[in-house]
């Protein structure tokens, strides 16, 4: 057995093999690619330490050749002596056919085997700085979750064993699958034909009490016998539609809020069109949170609201306060920021490409006027996380001929929004590029320079702690920008199933701290932990900011009549 593995291993391994010639090839492309990519700007090419390469080159071999002399022990029928497993969370090779046949047990290894080379070949390049590496290494995840086996029906065996079971039919269903996609110009995640806005999703019942070209405003109707004399607006990410906040009523936050007896208005951007494509940061301020808060004044008849934004919103609506507050105007009582940035010094992936090359070529072709297309923030966002968001589709969609299932959230990621061609690029370079926000008088917005610090109404803070978008630590960051008592929560999972995490259902946890003035590693070391959604604690800090309880009101007044019924037409409107 020795022998005969000795002799299978020095055919595919020894030196001038087929395999080495080909892991070689591989490294210089890969070396080629990543240094290319990463470092495009420089004049001298960067080169590796030759005795690390020659370690790394040696390590991943003798791992390969380790793994092949598994395989041939494992054909004797004995247990195998090496084996490569994926990290925490990847389910790709979890189905039993990648396990039941030697070639397929092989595959996969080898894969993951020349994955792992890659991440350490990507430390061994130099990079000038760290969002260089960065960039290499997102690259480098890139490359490697699109070239996985399971993507390719020659190296897939459940497409293999489930075109046997199904006598061809998934193969059918498969390219069907794919035809109506290329027509839709997207990947499907979920049975789109179950859902319809307004009918099943998005049903708390209010009506559109303003609108201009911007948004329109939602006023809810009250599910409670007393509410607050103080209303409360939620101003929704522009980059999204609103309804992640309202999807089924056992897991609405915007339900949960009327239910604690606030009298809550939203506000629901418009899906920008080619007629929109000249709308600024600026309009983004005026037309949508100071407009929407001197209505909803001017409709409840009071001189301060409780203001909450979400994600982008969250910016938006801080910036705005920050004009008002530059114009001596001070309309909020408290201020809610749901996984929001205000310093960007750390974006995580999505900052990783907004350099000053692709700035100016975004300024140049739509910074004038013009769209960003919604299917381009869609592709930039699933790609954030390719495997869960693309190439699970891909394998079940297209090769096992799986018809998605109907599930609502992945409703809402697949209905994209457009961007205005002015506002985006005024975003990405003031904010993720320069980072202006955070320095007090750098920025001038509608007329005024903004000081986040002057803004002194008490803070609930909430970031979710593997969120990919707004990591943690730099909404954390916030705490140090306001000028008002800060409450800093940090909830468990991402971006929105941290943010949607129904306090009825009591999943999930949060921590909790009072003390903000430690650095974010050290007050999460010296959090308490708390099961359960954070929407319970919300609740219990806006309560006393909710003012005296007094009988509801319908939505509207006689100024403001209502136009329509919530959820209104703008939320309906899908990018073309």
């Amino acid at each position: 057995m020795t022998q005969q593995g000795s002799s299978e291993s020095d055919t595919f391994f020894g030196a001038g093999s087929p395999f080495m010639q080909a892991g070689q090839n591989m490294l210089q492309q890969w070396t080629d690619f990543l240094s290319r990519n990463a470092n495009s700007h420089t004049v001298t090419p960067p080169s590796i330490d030759p005795q690390m390469l020659k370690t790394l080159q040696q390590d991943f071999m003798a791992q390969q050749l380790r793994l092949w002399q598994s395989v041939l022990t494992r054909q004797q029928g004995q247990e195998a002596s090496f084996k490569v497993s994926p990290e925490p969370g990847d389910r790709r090779f979890s189905a039993p056919e990648w396990q039941q046949s030697p070639v397929y047990d092989y595959l996969h290894q080898a894969y993951l085997l020349n994955t792992q080379f890659v991440k350490k070949l990507v430390e061994l390049l130099p990079a000038e700085d760290e969002k260089a590496r960065n960039r290499m290494r997102f690259l480098a995840r890139q490359v490697s979750d699109a070239m996985a086996p399971t993507n390719f029906a020659a190296t897939n065996p459940e497409f293999i064993q489930r075109a046997l079971d199904t006598e061809g039919k998934s193969i059918t269903d498969g390219i069907n699958n794919l035809i109506k996609d290329f027509e839709k110009g997207r990947i499907s995640m979920t049975d789109e034909s179950v859902f319809e806005v307004g009918r099943n999703i998005a049903t708390t019942e209010g009506a559109v009490v303003f609108e201009n070209e911007m948004m329109q405003l939602i006023q809810y109707q009250p599910l409670t016998s007393k509410v607050g004399s103080v209303p409360l607006l939620v101003v929704p990410p522009c980059i999204n539609k609103f309804y992640i906040m309202d999807l089924q009523p056992d897991n609405s936050l915007i339900r949960f809020m009327i239910e604690q007896g606030n009298t809550v208005f939203l506000v629901s951007w418009r899906n920008p069109k080619e007629a929109q494509g000249h709308l600024t940061w600026e309009n983004y301020l005026e037309d949508g949170p100071i407009t929407a808060l001197r209505t909803v004044q001017d409709i409840c008849r009071v001189k301060k609201v409780n203001a909450l934004g979400f994600c982008v919103g969250g910016t938006i609506l801080t910036s705005a306060l920050a004009v008002l507050k530059a114009r001596g105007q001070d309309p909020v009582a408290s201020l809610t920021l749901l996984t929001t940035l205000l310093d960007f010094t750390d974006t995580g992936e999505i900052g990783l490409f907004i350099d000053e090359n692709g700035l100016m070529s975004r300024e140049s072709t739509i910074g004038q006027g013009g769209l960003l297309p919604a299917r381009d923030l869609s592709s930039t966002f699933s790609f954030l996380r390719a495997n869960d968001l693309v190439w699970n589709y891909v394998t079940n969609n297209y090769l096992k001929g799986e018809k998605p299932k109907a599930f609502d959230l992945l409703y809402w990621n697949s209905d994209s929004t457009n961007l205005p061609g002015p506002f985006a690029c005024w975003y990405m370079r003031n904010l993720y590029h320069e980072n202006s926000l955070r320095v007090p008088g750098k920025l001038k917005m509608c007329g005024e320079r903004v000081d986040l610090g002057r803004l002194e109404m008490p803070v609930y803070l909430l970031a979710t702690r593997e969120d990919h978008i707004v990591p943690w630590q730099s909404a954390y960051q916030s705490t140090r920008l306001l000028g008002g008592d800060v409450r800093f929560v940090l909830g468990a999972s991402g971006h929105i199933a941290g943010v949607i995490n129904p306090a009825g259902k009591n999943k999930r946890n949060y921590w909790l701290h009072d003390d903000v003035k430690m650095d974010a590693e050290s007050w999460l070391i010296a959090a308490n932990e708390v099961k359960g959604s954070w929407w319970n604690d919300w609740a219990a800090w806006i309560k006393p900011f909710s003012g005296d309880l007094r009988a509801p009101r319908k939505p509207g007044t006689s100024q403001y009549k209502p136009i329509e019924p919530a959820p209104g037409r703008y939320v309906k409107e899908r990018a073309v």
